[in-house]
C-alpha cells in the first residue's frame, strides 16, 4: 500500500478544505499551494487558499484563477472553524503562520502536513514528509504519481516545477538528484519552459529592488581569520527609500555565498516587529542549529530566525559571535 494511501483516501472523501503556508511565502510554498488547489478543483472539492501574506509580485502568475486570499480574521474565522481539512504545506511549525496560529489551532479539522524540512512540530494528524525530499513541490510530485489522484497536466505541471526550480537553487542544491531530473523531464513534457518560467520568477525586477540590492551590498561585512563569515543587514529606512519590501531581498544571501572564503552567511533583515536573520551554509555545516539556538529552525543549509520582541543591534554580534563558530567549522 502507498504511503500516500491515507492522503489520497482523505481528499476524495472530504469534501471542504483549507490551503495554507508560511508567512512571506516562495515559489515552493505557493506553486505547491496551487498545485494542490488544482487536485482538489479536478475532485469537485469546496476549498480555499489563505495565506496570511499576500503573494509576491513576480509569483502572481502561478494564481491564474486568482484564489489566493490574504488572511482577514473576520471573513475567514468561520471557515477556518468549520472546515473539515486544514493542509500546512512548506511548513512544520503554527507560529509560522503569525495571526493565524490561534484559529488554525482551535480548529477541529483534520491537520495535514506536506512538508519537506527538519524538526517537525507535532500539531498535525498526518505527517507527510522529510528532508530527503528537495521540495514540498517534489512531495506533491510523489503523491500524484503514486496515487494517480488525478492525471498530470500543464496546470499541476507549472506550479510543480517553479516549486521544485527554485527550492534547489536552479537545480544546483545538494537535493537536486537523478530522481528530480526524471521529474523535472516529466514536466517539461508536459509543456513547462523553463526559460518562461525563471523570466517570471527572476526577471520582473523593479529598479527600486536593485537600488536596494547595491545598498544591502555595501552593508556586507566580513569576520573570522580568513573571511568565513559574511553579514549583510537591511533596515526598514532601506525598504522606504528605495520603495521596496521584504519580498525584494529574496535571492541576496545567495551573492555573499558566493564569496570563495565564506562559509556562512548571515541576512539581518529588520521587519515591524523585530527582525528576522536569514542563514545559509556549505558544506555539512549545520546552520539549523544555529537557528534553533535563537528559537529558529530550517535545513541543514538554509534556515531562519525570526526575533518580535527585540531590535537587531540587541541580538547582533551575540548572533554574529555564534555563526562564526559554526563558519569556522567547529559545530561540524
Amino acid at each position: 500500500m502507498s504511503k500516500y494511501s491515507e492522503l489520497k483516501k482523505i481528499l476524495l472523501e472530504k469534501s471542504t478544505f483549507l490551503i495554507t503556508t508560511h508567512v512571506n511565502p516562495d515559489a515552493d510554498a505557493i506553486g505547491s499551494e496551487i498545485a494542490l488547489a488544482e487536485i482538489l478543483y479536478k475532485l469537485g472539492k469546496e476549498y480555499k487558499i489563505i495565506n496570511y501574506s499576500e503573494t509576491p509580485y513576480y509569483l502572481q502568475f502561478l494564481d491564474g484563477r486568482n484564489e489566493i486570499e490574504k488572511y482577514d480574521y473576520d471573513k475567514h474565522k468561520e471557515f477556518i472553524k468549520n472546515v473539515e481539512v486544514f493542509i500546512a504545506l512548506d511548513f512544520n511549525r503554527l507560529n509560522r503562520t503569525i495571526k493565524m496560529e490561534s484559529v488554525l489551532k482551535e480548529s477541529q479539522s483534520i491537520k495535514i502536513c506536506i512538508d519537506h524540512h527538519q524538526d517537525p512540530e507535532n500539531f498535525a494528524s498526518y505527517y507527510f514528509n522529510g528532508t530527503d525530499y528537495c521540495a514540498t513541490g517534489h512531495v506533491l510530485y510523489n503523491f500524484i504519481k503514486e496515487t494517480q489522484i488525478v492525471d498530470f497536466d500543464y496546470s499541476i505541471a507549472l506550479p510543480l516545477y517553479a516549486a521544485i526550480m527554485t527550492d534547489t537553487g536552479s537545480f544546483r542544491f545538494d537535493r537536486t538528484s537523478s530522481e528530480v531530473h526524471q521529474i523535472v523531464s516529466h514536466l517539461l513534457e508536459l509543456g513547462v519552459v523553463p526559460i518562461q518560467v525563471h523570466s517570471e520568477i527572476y526577471d520582473q525586477n523593479k529598479l527600486g529592488k536593485l537600488h536596494l540590492l547595491g545598498q544591502s551590498l555595501l552593508s556586507i561585512k566580513l569576520f573570522g581569520d580568513n573571511d568565513e563569515l559574511a553579514v549583510m543587514v537591511i533596515k526598514n529606512e532601506d525598504f522606504d527609500k528605495y520603495e521596496t519590501s521584504e519580498n525584494d531581498t529574496e535571492g541576496f544571501i545567495n551573492i555573499m555565498m558566493s564569496i570563495k572564503s565564506v562559509n556562512v552567511a548571515l541576512k539581518f533583515l529588520e521587519v515591524t516587529e523585530g527582525f528576522k536573520v536569514s542563514l545559509r551554509s556549505k558544506g555539512d555545516i549545520p546552520v539549523h542549529q544555529l537557528a534553533q539556538e535563537f528559537g529558529g529552525g530550517g535545513h541543514l543549509n538554509a534556515s531562519g530566525i525570526r526575533i518580535r520582541d527585540k531590535v537587531i543591534e540587541d541580538c547582533y554580534q551575540e548572533i554574529v559571535n555564534r555563526a562564526l563558530i559554526y563558519a569556522k567549522g567547529e559545530k561540524l
